[in-house]
């Protein structure tokens, strides 16, 4: 019979995944609303930050599109270390001046999603990731390919 760690060890690809697809969801719901208006708005205004204004517009695209290919697990350390490093930016050039610590200053959010998504870059996409579909199947069809003599 297994032990505890051999489970978790056996179930890591697939927290991995739940990790990406939570973290990618919660990161495009900041894009939609900053570019849409939705769910509370940019800010929780209920406003929408205005186009090709810089730095918020751009930051809510990556965070739309990051959070959408890391939700899918689609060129997931690419899009995710652009996604970390705009948040990076946002924590250093807009929170961190105001005050040294994320509590004080407001950004939580940005330093957990930067950090967050660093992880990703680092560990892949784990299971359930579109990443995993195409890169298996073209190990499948290496393997079906005859070896040049």
């Amino acid at each position: 019979m297994p032990n505890l760690t051999t489970r978790l060890d056996q179930s890591r690809p697939y927290a991995l995944g739940l990790f990406r697809i939570v973290v990618g969801l919660l990161f495009l719901c900041h894009g939609a609303a900053s570019l849409f208006g939705v769910l509370g708005g940019a800010g929780g205004s209920g406003g929408t930050v205005p186009a090709g204004t810089w730095p918020g517009w751009y930051a809510a695209v990556i965070q739309l599109v990051g959070g959408g290919l890391v939700l899918l697990g689609l060129g997931t350390r690419t899009a995710a270390f652009i996604a970390s490093g705009s948040m990076a930016y946002a924590y250093f050039k807009v929170h961190q001046p105001m005050a040294l610590f994320p509590m004080e200053n407001g950004g939580e959010a940005s330093a957990m999603f930067c950090w967050a998504l660093l992880l990703l870059v680092f560990t892949g996409p784990g299971a359930l990731a579109l990443d995993g579909l195409f890169s298996s199947s073209r190990a499948d069809d290496r393997e079906r390919e005859p070896v040049a003599a």
